[in-house]
């Protein structure tokens, strides 16, 4: 009997012999036309390991995200623990359930007093959806402030105010009525005016290449927004959850958000984000519609019990505390005449070089002869990303930097 081609893939599948890395090309969508194609079997710290025993250090934690290390302790025993009781229940907000309850009374407890409502989503980009939604509610407005090289995902909301048109112009049109300002520019402040609903805008930007504001811009950022009646959205999406040595990257700056926005780094590696801000204004999405913004997954039990865990083992086990030692111990390493510059708060740092072509190989090089696995930033990539998991230890950054040097020497000298 004949076979069709369809047929001869279903049985290669089920005899094996497809691999994943070919089952990856063929039937999972790609994003770029040069993945990696690094194949991972476990992870475990601060290392990932390939199907043969490759060993890998992580000096990115899956962008921000493996803030206490892969499979934490903590995390892996709350997850089991919550997966003995139930899985998804119902729709968000209408069941009362332990895990998300007892996160957000947790993460409050490290906030100002008035961010005193947590609403959970799944992930960053739509934790900035819920909170452009919000600012609107609130305001009665539509103008919307973000900055240049602003990165805030991938969604239509948040890629209108994602300050590259690079990203955004194969998409348009986007939300009307965005204007986007220079940061540590207060001249353009005057862009922040009575139609502004909010200024969205990083505590640190990321993808621009690890930018830190100039001091008193922050506070003269938030004086502005109060003289218009703007609400303050801070991203922290990337930079909260102890990335930058304190638990919220704010709290080094002198400001408070109207609205905080969190994901990656809070899940521990699981899926998770939330947008945070007080019980008046969160209050708008009760009424005029009731379910002024909805989610099915938002808040789902096993993320939240993971979530907490891993807020727990960021304070419980002190993890704040070595964060700008860790930095600095990579800083006075990390000296080469292609190092142009090290940008960096705390464990998020951008290492500078002359060009992405200097870079790439220098990548191409830790990953596949050294063990190491970094990247670049979307904005800025003439600079390597340094944002390991808050965990690794000294003489595993001493490793890192030895490699990362040979590497740079290889390409470089």
């Amino acid at each position: 009997m004949a076979v069709g081609y369809g047929g001869l893939r279903g049985r290669a599948y089920l005899c094996g012999m497809l691999t994943p890395r070919q089952l990856f090309l063929r039937y999972q969508a790609q994003t770029s036309d040069f993945p990696l194609l690094l194949e991972i079997e476990r992870a475990e710290g601060v290392y990932m390991y390939g199907p043969e025993g490759q060993r890998y250090l992580d000096l990115i934690s899956g962008i921000g995200v493996s803030n206490v290390g892969h499979r934490h302790p903590r995390v892996i025993q709350a997850i089991q623990n919550q997966l003995d009781k139930y899985l998804h229940l119902m729709v968000y907000g209408e069941l009362v359930q332990a895990p998300p309850a007892q996160l957000a009374h947790a993460l409050h407890k490290t906030l100002p007093t008035h961010l005193d409502s947590v609403y959970f989503t799944n992930s960053g980009t739509e934790a900035i959806e819920g909170a452009l939604k919000l600012a609107k509610r609130h305001t009665g407005r539509t103008g919307l402030v973000s900055c240049l090289n602003a990165y805030h995902g991938s969604t239509h909301g948040a890629l209108s105010i994602t300050g590259s048109e690079g990203f955004k112009n194969s998409y348009r049109p986007l939300l009307p009525d965005v204007h986007h300002i220079r940061y540590n520019e207060p001249a353009d402040f005057s862009l922040i005016d009575e139609h502004t609903a909010a200024v969205v805008i990083e505590t640190v930007q990321g993808e621009a290449g690890v930018r830190v504001s100039e001091p008193g811009y922050l506070p003269a950022l938030r004086q502005r927004c109060q003289e218009v009646g703007a609400l303050l959205i801070l991203d922290e999406i990337q930079c909260g959850f102890g990335r930058t040595g304190t638990f919220w990257a704010f709290e080094q700056f002198g400001v408070q958000p109207d609205i905080l926005v969190c994901a990656k780094g809070m899940g521990g590696g699981m899926p998770i984000g939330a947008f945070i801000s007080s019980q008046e204004i969160m209050s708008g999405f009760k009424t005029n519609p009731i379910l002024g913004h909805c989610t099915t997954f938002g808040g789902h039990p096993v993320s939240c019990a993971a979530s907490l865990a891993t807020l727990q083992a960021i304070q419980q086990e002190n993890l704040l505390a070595g964060v700008a030692e860790k930095a600095a111990r990579f800083r006075r390493q990390l000296v080469h005449p292609a190092i142009r510059a090290i940008r960096g708060c705390g464990l998020l740092m951008a290492v500078e070089f002359e060009s992405f072509e200097v870079l790439k190989p220098i990548i191409d090089r830790a990953l596949f002869h050294e063990g190491i696995l970094t990247d670049w930033f979307l904005f800025c990539d003439n600079s390597l990303r340094l944002a390991p998991p808050l965990i690794i230890a000294d003489d595993e950054i001493d490793a890192a930097c030895a490699a990362l040097l040979r590497a740079i020497a290889f390409v470089c000298n």
